[in-house]
Formats: C-alpha cells, structure tokens, sequence
C-alpha cells in the first residue's frame, strides 16, 4: 500500500511531500504543488501545511482503572499507595458501564488524538485475579489495526503481601502479558531482595522486559533502583529495564544524581515519566542531563479519571505540554524535546532498537526509512502547537489513516 502526505512541515520545517510504502516512509521531498493526486494504489492524504511530527508512544497508562467518559465522580482515595489501591478495589467493579467498555472507550479516545503506540499496566491481585488483564488483553486485540499494545502484568498490591499474587503474574504472562512489573520493593513489600528476585526472574522465565513503577522517596528510591541496577548488570538485562515514576531519585545530591544517570546510561536503563507536580518535579533526574547521556526517557499519562486520581484526559499532546510546564521549560528545543520524548522517546522504550533521541535537539522519526506512525497536527511551530493543543489532526498507524479530528476512521 502506498500513500502520498501532500504539503506537511517535518518537525516544522520546509514543506514537503512524504511518500509511505508498506508501514514505512520511503521519500521526502520538496512539496510540488503539481504532484500527482490519487491514482491506482496510492492514497493521498491532504497535509494543509500541517506539522507533521511521529505519532505518540503513552509508555505508561493504566487501561484497567479508567473512567473517561464516565460521570465525574468525587475523589476517595486516601494517602498512599496501599490507601488508594484499596479505594480502586472497593470501587472499581461498581462503575456505570462494565470494564472492557471502559476500556475499549478510552483506548479509542487515545488513537483518536494521536496515540498509536501504547504500553499500559494490567493490575494483577488475588481480588481482581486476571479480569483487568483480559480486559486489556481483548482492547488490544480489538484495536490491533489501529495500534500497538504492550501489557505489563502488574502487582498493583505488591507480590509478598497476599497468598497467591505470584501464581497469578505467572499466569497472565504465561498468556500473554509482555512487560514484567514491579513496584516499590521497599515501601510496599518490604523486602526488597525478594519482591526483585521474583521480578527478574519471572521476566528471565519468559524472556520479557521489566518496568519499575518506583514511588519511594530521596535515599530509599536509590536504595531500591541499585538493586535494580545490580541485578541488571549481574543477569545481563542492559536495555530491558525501565524505571517508571522515579521522581525523587535527583533530590539526594548532585554526586548521586550523576552517578545514577551514568549507570542507567552503561546498562541502557530507560525512564518512564507521567509529568508529576508538585514536589515530584524537584526531585526527578534533569531531563537535559538524561538526553546529554542517551538515556531512552517516554512519558506516559498515567491513570486516567479514574479511582486514583481525576486527572488525565487521553490526550498525549496535553501531558506533553504538561512534562515542558512542571520543569519550567521555555525555550523552543526544550519544549520540543518533550515532544520528541512522548513520541519517539516512548518508541524507543517499547522497542530497543528503533532511533532514539541524541540530545535535546535531535528530531527523528519522520525521515526516510522511519516507521510511518505519524500525526498531522496543526500549529505555526512545534512548540506552538504544544502550547495550543489543537484538534486539526490525522492520525497515521503503519502508513494507514486511522483517525481523523479526534475521531476514529
């Protein structure tokens, strides 16, 4: 299948016409304002003077927990993550519509507004057993032509805590799940050997990567991600570890700060951020100094209105914009670097070996030879259109159009 893009900016540059054979682009050229239009296998996609920029890579979203779409409803959780997972238990199978409409609806919305690459948590517990996962497992299959679905078997309520969780991790990746989770080793589980052992070892079983969702705080953070280090090196798993959250792991010291990017840089650790307020961003390893190293960073939206937080709306151009405001970001590169992580950044999480970001002005992902997921979005500048925000946009998953102004083709 072939498709022409007709007088789209590259990363806001010169306008240009990009030709796409079978999922990935093969020309860049100069637009020509006489080229041909739609003729036998090739499909012509009206680019307007768009920008054209790759589509998003949400690295981190809970499908299981949404309810976008549903009424609002007022916040109940209380303070910690034991508190708010109890509240989503207490909560969850009571919503207005059952669980795989809510999940299918918000995955939906995602594509929709520009998502086409998605990594999302599946909570995995003796309470919801492996529901959640099946819900997600079946979004997945539901929306296979219109994005990619990674799924993370995730102990929301930890491993060690309830007789019976890591059966069940076992069996949700045995049937498919191919992201192998973990999450606070010292504050949840207390044990932390443990709890990281079963991690890595379940994802050694089913030859998976891992994702880390790290809440802890300054000394206790680091104590917890050099075990993870020291098991990365030790089982030789460089470039399938990411650390999620991790927003205190820079409040130490500079020494520490350093130290840590270095050593996530050697063994090809990834970051995964949602853009967390608060006092989250003073504490979270600079992102100039992450790039500067090559350490793959993605941003994610996290829960999405759902029992843990009200926030989140299924837009990644919203948390881009959100990433370049909690870290003061001004100047034009940086806020276009956020972009760039929530796109390809993301990408080069969920696949190790697509192109990753160099530095803060590094612009991949729309050049000859890249995969064609893209997004025509409408806007004078890159950063402008992450400060605007607006709905003029054509969604393109491996050279198709899947959605066009925020609604699904």
């Amino acid at each position: 299948m072939n498709t022409l893009i007709r007088a789209v900016r590259p990363w806001g540059q010169a306008l240009s016409d990009v030709l796409i054979t079978d999922g990935k682009i093969t020309g860049v050229e100069p637009h020509d304002p006489a080229r041909a239009a739609a003729t036998g296998d090739v499909t012509v996609v009206e680019g307007r003077g768009r920008l054209l920029v790759p589509s998003f890579s949400d690295v981190h979203v809970h499908l299981d927990s949404t309810r976008i779409g549903l009424p609002f409803r007022e916040h109940t959780g209380g303070p910690g993550v034991w508190t708010m997972m109890m509240n989503d238990r207490q909560n969850w199978r009571n919503a207005e519509v059952p669980l795989q409409e809510r999940v299918n609806n918000t995955l939906g919305r995602m594509i929709a507004r520009g998502t086409t690459r998605v990594r999302s948590y599946a909570q995995i517990d003796v309470d919801c057993r492996l529901e959640r996962f099946d819900a997600v497992m079946a979004a997945k299959e539901q929306f296979k032509g219109q994005a990619d679905v990674d799924i993370i078997a995730f102990p929301q309520a930890g491993l060690l805590l309830e007789d019976g969780t890591v059966p069940l991790m076992d069996q949700a990746l045995k049937a498919g799940a191919n992201v192998m989770g973990g999450i606070d080793p010292c504050s949840l589980d207390r044990d932390p050997a443990r709890h990281l052992d079963i991690v890595f070892g379940l994802a050694e079983k089913y030859q998976v990567p891992i994702d880390i969702h790290l809440h802890e705080p300054g000394e206790l953070g680091v104590f917890s991600t050099d075990l993870v280090i020291e098991r990365t090196r030790a089982l030789g798993m460089q470039g399938k570890v990411t650390m999620s959250h991790a927003y205190q792991l820079g409040s130490v010291s500079e020494a520490t700060t350093r130290r840590l990017i270095e050593d996530f840089a050697e063994l090809d650790i990834s970051m995964a951020s949602v853009a967390p307020g608060s006092a989250g961003v003073a504490g979270q390893l600079p992102i100039p100094l992450l790039a500067e190293a090559g350490v793959r960073m993605g941003l994610g939206e996290d829960g999405q209105r759902d029992y843990w937080s009200p926030y989140g709306n299924t837009d990644m151009l919203d948390r881009t914009w959100q990433l370049a405001f909690t870290h003061g970001f001004r100047k034009d590169e940086l806020i276009e670097h956020c972009l760039a992580i929530a796109t390809v950044g993301g990408a080069s999480i969920l696949d190790p070996s697509a192109t990753r970001l160099k530095g803060t002005a590094h612009r991949p992902g729309v050049e000859v030879g890249d995969p064609a997921e893209l997004l025509l979005l409408d806007g004078e500048t890159v950063a402008s259109a992450v400060m605007d925000r607006g709905t003029d946009r054509t969604v393109i998953h491996r050279g198709k159009v899947v959605a066009e102004q925020l609604e699904l083709v």
